[in-house]
């Protein structure tokens, strides 16, 4: 019988170089658009329940007694952000091109609609991209842990997505 031996192995942060961290957190809603041009069925009014994930890069905070240490940032921290800056804002609206003038007019006649007007057409590529652009400056370094928005991922479908990813160059 072989005897069981207990190993701990005790790594410390300072040791070793620490690896890039990213998070990722996902939120869903529900909204109407159309894709005026298209060829397809997409351009006529319609809607999906779009999935987003806002994807996070930075160091792990290590200071004693903060309440994030361990983490890059909290996920309800991730979500509360998301959630009131663009989840919020297009859950249950349709979102529409503002050069699709009738349905423009069509929308804005009915009373106490939630219609957001686009200055692009609501594909999910110019979706996941307004979402990038409206969330990269509200995560930026929040933490003093070089924080950053790497990629927001929209799903039309649970097929079909569009990443909207922060270039080297940034």
């Amino acid at each position: 019988m072989r005897a069981r031996h207990r190993y701990a192995v005790i790594i410390s942060r300072h040791s070793q170089q620490s690896p890039l961290m990213r998070i990722t957190r996902k939120l869903e809603f529900d909204a109407g658009h159309r894709i005026p041009d298209h060829k397809s069925q997409c351009r006529h009014l319609h809607g999906h329940r779009y999935v987003l994930e806002v994807t996070l890069a930075g160091d792990v905070i290590d200071v004693e007694g903060d309440s994030n240490r361990g983490m890059v940032m909290d996920f309800a921290d991730v979500k509360a952000i998301a959630k009131e800056y663009v989840v919020d804002k297009w859950d249950h609206a349709f979102l529409v091109f503002r050069g699709d003038t009738k349905v423009v007019d069509f929308l804005n006649a009915l009373p106490d609609h939630k219609t957001v007007i686009l200055d692009l057409i609501p594909t999910a590529e110019n979706l996941a991209a307004t979402a990038f652009r409206i969330l990269e400056p509200l995560y930026r370094d929040a933490y003093g842990n070089d924080l950053k928005l790497e990629r927001v991922r929209l799903y039309e479908t649970p097929n079909c997505w569009a990443d909207a990813m922060r270039s080297e160059t940034r």
